[in-house]
């Protein structure tokens, strides 16, 4: 397979249409000291609680993440969690909701309560009855319209009520008529409802639920997609193993196994949103099924290794991608949520946490000098890295020299640094707003008062140190020598 890094960056030209049952995911987060006196339960010391999207709502999450554009239709109910699972679309970037409302209808909340990263218990609270005609009406009438520029449908179908079997066809007939294909995230026994789909995405377990063959091991789960693919009317399956991988089953094909990307497995909550959306979001973009599995499988891979219902987004599968290659410096490359639960678990040692950012395109003595400097100003240094289209915007179309995988993991392989993560924007702020440093740290070509974030740092408690700088260090000046250089 041809390598995939180069097609990360596509996946911001997807336009997906995604249809399915939204949730509202809360995760309460705390520690476990004692077991209760009225109980043999352990009592949950609470001390941080968070709320995200769930169901089709991650996948929406997941294409997000990989900056692609989506058309969103779901049914919400007009409570509270109705009301916060809009609130947190009406934020989200790259997405255009059509959030309909029943009013006798209750939004599915799980609650999940986890003590460091186990899950001690997930309370439900759903009401999984068929939305009314008049309401899917309404839907279809929606998707047929936003499939008119869209070349991958979506349905994640959680069984809540949302994708009815007269919802199904006529999505998916509406689809196959516009010439876009459909991705189907399956519920159930019966996937004769999915008959005209060009892929489903069952696990293991939901393979076997619904073939009623077994499914232990590579060979049994390939005879089982084999009798789906005779039995209803799809084109391919995918079949997630946890942490045995994928394997793809096509008709008159040989099946391709994919083997696990994932280093370590924290939570797999999730995990099959992740494989939905960068499955769509890489097949809207051009990439060829075989390739677009591969890109799924890596982006699960991601996501396992971080607590709760995560996304994946278009850095960190890019930094993964090419990060197989220098297995022992990816340690160091966090996706932004992991990196802020390792920022937060140095801050409960009492450690202090310092941060610089920028390009580091061409390490160079300058670069060690400024690490070096900062390291020594705190405990444990966080280094922010431009991805490489925010590099282009900065430096123009010949930057950056070496990708944004490469320079992360140059960059997490020297003794100064604790962490390196990626940032898209045309400035850290978002990032030094989520870190909070004790310590922010720039050359001394700024001064306090130009460097970005320096307000919040202060404010917070934290101070800015202007770096020493290493006079004709720049990799402006080492690039133009090397055009000089290069000269007859």
């Amino acid at each position: 397979m041809r390598d995939l890094v180069p097609l990360v960056e596509r996946l911001s030209s997807a336009r997906i249409v995604l249809v399915g049952d939204i949730m509202h995911d809360r995760f309460i987060y705390g520690s476990v000291q004692r077991i209760s006196p009225e109980a043999p339960i352990p009592v949950l010391q609470v001390n941080r609680e968070t709320d995200t999207l769930g169901g089709a709502g991650n996948v929406l999450r997941n294409l997000a993440a990989l900056e692609a554009e989506s058309c969103f239709l779901t049914v919400l109910g007009d409570d509270g969690p109705g009301h916060t699972v809009t609130s947190i679309i009406a934020d989200m970037k790259h997405c255009e909701p059509h959030l309909l409302v029943e009013r006798d209808r209750i939004t599915t909340v799980k609650t999940r309560y986890v003590a460091g990263i186990q899950q001690l218990l997930r309370v439900d609270a759903e009401n999984v009855a068929s939305i009314t005609d008049g309401t899917a009406e309404d839907l279809v009438s929606r998707a047929v319209d936003a499939l008119k520029d869209a070349k991958v449908l979506v349905l994640s179908d959680y069984g809540k009520g949302v994708l009815t079997d007269k919802v199904l066809r006529a999505l998916i007939d509406a689809a196959r008529g516009a010439g876009a294909m459909v991705v189907v995230d399956p519920k159930g026994r019966d996937y004769s409802r999915y008959d005209g789909a060009t892929i489903v995405t069952p696990n293991r377990a939901e393979l076997a639920e619904a073939t009623g063959l077994p499914v232990h091991d590579a060979d049994s789960c390939v005879s089982a997609a084999k009798a789906l693919l005779a039995r209803c009317g799809l084109a391919a399956v995918l079949v997630t193993r946890s942490q045995d991988g994928m394997t793809l089953v096509r008709r008159d094909q040989e099946p391709v196994h994919l083997p696990t990307k994932a280093r370590d497995v924290f939570d797999v909550s999730g995990a099959g949103d992740t494989v939905v959306a960068t499955l769509a979001a890489a097949l809207a973009s051009g990439t060829p099924m075989e390739e677009a599995c591969a890109l799924a499988n890596a982006a699960a891979g991601v996501v396992v290794g971080k607590i709760g219902t995560a996304a994946c987004s278009a850095a960190e599968l890019s930094a993964a991608l090419q990060g197989e290659m220098f297995a022992q410096g990816e340690s160091k490359v966090l996706g932004r949520q992991v990196m802020l639960d390792q920022v937060a678990a140095w801050r409960a040692r009492g450690l202090k946490v310092g941060f610089t950012n920028g390009c580091f395109d061409l390490i160079h003595p300058g670069h060690v000098s400024l690490l070096t400097q900062a390291k020594a100003a705190c405990d444990k240094l966080v280094v922010g890295l431009n991805t490489d289209a925010s590099v282009r915007k900065l430096k123009g179309e010949t930057r950056p020299l070496q990708s944004e995988a490469a320079r992360a993991l140059v960059l997490a392989s020297m003794a100064a640094v604790d962490a390196v993560t990626l940032f898209g924007e045309d400035t850290p702020l978002t990032l030094i707003e989520a870190i909070l440093p004790d310590v922010l740290v720039k050359g001394a070509d700024y001064t306090v008062e130009t460097v970005v974030g320096h307000e919040i740092v202060q404010a917070n408690g934290g101070r800015v140190m202007l770096a020493d700088l290493t006079a004709g260090q720049s990799t402006t000046n080492i690039v133009a020598k090397m055009g000089r250089d290069a000269r007859p």
